[in-house]
């Protein structure tokens, strides 16, 4: 399943200007994880690697790992399989009480990855996404 971005040019809800801030990021470009915990809480049982023996508390670490590294390496051109040790390791100090090895996070992680990328301005990583 495909999933597209529904702000595509980065509008700003309230004035329609484009090229507003990307989603996840506050006025003063600081990261906001909160944005992107919303969007996952709500497509997470979406995803075609999702499995319904698993809650959003399952998948939620995986995601924060994602995402927070994108948000990370975002001006570092560094793609995530480059990173994949180091992701790893981070999701197995923050997966708590999540049932998901890394090999079932891993691309629950890749997508949030993703996700950051595509709202951000160009290919941070460099690999066509």
């Amino acid at each position: 399943m495909n999933r597209t971005d529904s702000n595509p040019a980065h509008r700003d809800p309230r004035t329609g200007e484009i090229g507003s801030r990307p989603i996840g990021t506050a006025a003063d470009g600081a990261f906001n994880p909160s944005v992107h915990d919303i969007y996952w809480r709500e497509a997470f049982s979406h995803e075609p690697y999702y499995s319904t023996d698993y809650t959003y508390d399952d998948y939620a670490p995986a995601y924060r790992t994602g995402y927070e590294a994108a948000g990370q390496y975002h001006d570092q051109n560094r793609r995530f399989d480059d990173l994949e040790h180091e992701l790893r390791t981070n999701y197995e100090l923050v997966k708590g009480n999540s049932r998901l090895t890394w090999e079932n996070a891993k691309e629950a992680a890749r997508a949030a990855w993703h996700r950051v990328e595509r709202l951000m301005p160009g290919d941070f990583d460099d690999d066509g996404r």
